[in-house]
């Protein structure tokens, strides 16, 4: 099928900050964009979303550029963004009327049980929601006009481990649905973006420096452990990055296998997201 989304080399220059990045997101697939604080995560997002104006490059979202999105194809992107929420004296109840006007799709009664599964209230001001509330009741708004690409910028950050598992538990409901339905996701947070993202783009200072499949980084990837001999003996051909140590040095590796097969008595832990991102963002 057409690409949910496809970034073709897209540049946006703030003076001290460049960006540069390609990206495709096929349909019924969840892309994890990771990477430290101002590395230009919300900056894509805000691109892909036509927020902010890219300097050069093209992007597509359902095979269009945003100039050709019909009002139909707006209505088929659901978005959460981190800082973004209706005015604070509104209830839910006041959102559900603006959702109706807005959305042809809006569900209400999906919306209303999500509302009341999360324990969100439908009648006290949004200005008295906690954090989480306020989280759950963004991504509420964003799937329940049954969108076929979700965007998301950090829906999980702040939150407390109920209200996480609240929004991911949503999540997974929301893809079930229907497989051709895509999500790109911003997170700091790895173990989010372990447990339901198809692959993991990593952004630093403003370019893509990995692209892998989450399966392939949980299997393969690794952090290996030597001392300065073992270094020196040590084939370096599948080593990404490495930092000096007290002991010797902490190598960060996408070939467990090769490493445990040929150095017995090695030391190697397990690659998460977390390890990727500090080992090769330095």
């Amino acid at each position: 099928g057409v690409s949910m989304v496809l970034i073709n080399n897209i540049v946006k220059d703030y003076g001290n900050f460049h960006l540069n990045v390609s990206l495709e997101l096929p349909d019924g697939r969840v892309s994890g964009l990771v990477g430290k604080n101002g590395s230009g995560k919300s900056t894509t997002i805000k691109l892909i979303l036509g927020l902010v104006k890219p300097d050069a490059g093209s992007i597509e979202v359902f095979g269009k550029t945003s100039g050709q999105l019909s009002a139909q194809d707006k209505q088929n992107i659901g978005v959460a963004l981190s800082n973004s929420g209706f005015n604070a004296n509104l209830n839910v109840k006041d959102v559900i009327c603006i959702l109706r006007k807005m959305y042809s799709e809006f569900d209400e009664d999906y919306f209303r049980q999500g509302c009341s599964r999360m324990r969100v209230p439908l009648d006290k001001q949004i200005k008295s929601f906690s954090t989480g509330m306020k989280a759950k009741l963004r991504v509420l708004v964003a799937i329940s006009h049954k969108a076929k690409l979700l965007i998301m910028d950090e829906p999980t950050a702040g939150l407390d481990v109920e209200a996480r598992t609240n929004i991911l538990d949503m999540l997974r409901d929301y893809l079930s649905e229907d497989e051709e339905r895509s999500v790109i996701i911003t997170s700091h947070i790895s173990t989010d973006l372990e447990g339901i993202c198809d692959d993991i783009y990593l952004i630093h200072d403003g370019t893509i420096i990995l692209h892998e499949d989450t399966d392939r980084i949980l299997d393969n990837y690794a952090v290996l452990k030597v001392d300065e001999k073992m270094y020196n003996k040590l084939d370096k051909s599948h080593i990404l990055s490495e930092k000096k140590e007290k002991f010797g040095y902490v190598c960060f590796t996408d070939e467990r296998q090769y490493y445990s097969e040929n150095y017995p008595g090695i030391v190697i832990e397990n690659g998460s997201i977390d390890d990727l991102i500090i080992m090769m963002t330095g």
